[in-house]
Parts: C-alpha cells; structure tokens; sequence
C-alpha cells in the first residue's frame, strides 16, 4: 500500500458553531504543506541592521486574509443576533433574524474581528476528527461482538 496514493490535501466539512443554534461553517482542513505555503506567502525578508542578518517576518494581517480564504468555505444561519455575540456591530433597525450572506470578505471580518470565530475555527479545521470519513456501516465490529455475545 503507497501512503502518497492514501494522502488528501485538502477535505471540507460542514461544522455546527456551538453556542448559536443553526449557524453552521463549512470549513477545510488545511494539511501542513498547505498551512506552510500560506505562512511563506505572508512572510517577508528583512535586513536588520542590528544584528546584520536578515529576519523572516510574518504578515499577520496578510496571513489572517489568507488563512480565512482558505479554511472558511462558506457558512449558512449566521443571523444579524448571532452576528452580535461575536463581534461589535451597530445593526440599527434591521431585523436581527436577517442572515449575514457569505463572501471572503466577510469571512475575512468575522475572523479578523472575532477572537471567540478564530479560536473556535482554529480548533475546528485542525482538529482531524471532523474531517475523516464516517464508517459506511452503522454497526462496529466490537458493537456486533457484545450484542452476539448476548
């Protein structure tokens, strides 16, 4: 068996936002060469004079645009009131029921602005466990064994 054949780069999901009810992320488990790729696109060389050497630095807020763009595919039941548990927004007179649409620009918002959004998908899209493939059979192997053995 050749493990390269077996890798996936890439695989999204839909993931349930816990805490608001209906709202729903369809996030993509970026592997390591793709969360590196995105680190050397945001990374520039600098000179630095005091050590006469040059430093690598992170753009982190290239890097939040980048990563936004790539983990967060879409969304759906995110609400004008959920909206409001998670950032700052002044909503008016809108009907706080209306949904906040997708786009990578508002993706970029919510995880630029949202601490609470960016801890949770940070934990969401690397965590492999939401991601793998469910077994097609509904029963496990030790399941059958201790209903048989009954």
């Amino acid at each position: 068996m050749d493990l390269k054949k077996l890798v996936v780069d890439t695989k999204s999901t839909w993931v349930e936002f816990a805490g608001l009810e209906g709202f729903e992320v369809q996030v993509a488990n970026l592997s390591r060469k793709e969360l590196n790729g995105l680190r050397k696109k945001c990374t520039t060389s600098k000179f630095n004079r005091k050590s006469r050497a040059i430093e690598e630095v992170l753009d982190e807020d290239k890097f939040v645009v980048e990563f936004a763009a790539a983990s967060v595919l879409g969304w759906k039941g995110l609400t004008l009131d959920h909206l409001q548990t998670l950032i700052l927004v002044e909503v008016g007179d809108e009907d706080l029921a209306k949904e906040v649409e997708f786009t990578v620009d508002n993706a970029e918002v919510l995880v630029s602005q949202s601490s609470e959004f960016d801890t949770w998908l940070n934990e969401v899209v690397f965590d492999l466990e939401n991601f793998r493939s469910r077994p097609k059979k509904g029963v496990s192997r030790a399941a059958r064994e201790n209903t048989e053995a009954e």
